[in-house]
């Protein structure tokens, strides 16, 4: 029979990993009321749905030349990656996605919406990429807030192509917010900061 003092610490290991499910939740939800997303209902108001996919990584930007004050064409470099993902349908471990484009870009107008067709490329746990089910397209939009130091840019879509047809997405991506120095400068170069995927 376990002594009251392991029966304790057992409560408090299974409290610990409960909580750690929770933080993603709760920082997905957090980010939907700031910025008027509407949240997905819980997977057990749904039986019929896989339920959600929530992936953690880091978004990383470059811009070629640097961006700075004065508004020109700037060539953007956007590599997304997923280190872990959890949920959906059971089969997807991890991915990540891969933008180039130009836009005419400063300092000052960093913050303006944009809409774009995003293709999230998933690892499940093959080699490479065999068919459309191993990716997912998507029509995003989305527009940036800057908050305490940070570019925060809430991404809403729905997924057009391939695994998860049909259901929508938010993506969080906090970067950190050019500094007066840089932007006066050589300009801004590159960026990379954490995001969140949340397929419902």
């Amino acid at each position: 029979m376990d002594s009251p003092m392991l029966l304790s610490a057992k409560g408090a290991k299974r409290a610990a990993v409960a909580a750690g499910g929770k933080r993603l939740r709760a920082a997905a939800l957090a980010a939907a009321v700031l910025f008027g997303v509407t949240a997905p209902a819980p997977a057990s108001a749904r039986p019929h749905d896989p339920g959600l996919l929530q992936c953690e990584g880091t978004e990383s930007v470059g811009y070629e030349p640097g961006v700075t004050l004065q508004a020109r064409p700037i060539h953007f470099t956007i590599d997304g990656h997923f280190a872990s993902c959890a949920g959906g349908d059971g089969a997807v471990r991890s991915g990540g996605y891969h933008e180039e484009f130009t836009l005419v870009m400063g300092c000052n107008n960093l913050l303006e919406g944009f809409r774009s067709r995003r293709t999230y490329t998933w690892n499940t746990g093959h080699s490479r990429p065999r068919h459309t089910g191993d990716s997912s397209t998507a029509d995003i939009s989305g527009s940036s807030t800057a908050v305490v130091g940070q570019v925060v840019t809430p991404v809403t879509g729905t997924v057009t192509r391939g695994r998860f047809q049909g259901r929508s997405l938010l993506q969080i991506i906090p970067l950190p917010q050019p500094s007066a120095v840089q932007c006066l400068a050589g300009g801004l170069t590159g960026v990379t900061g954490v995001t969140t995927l949340t397929i419902f």
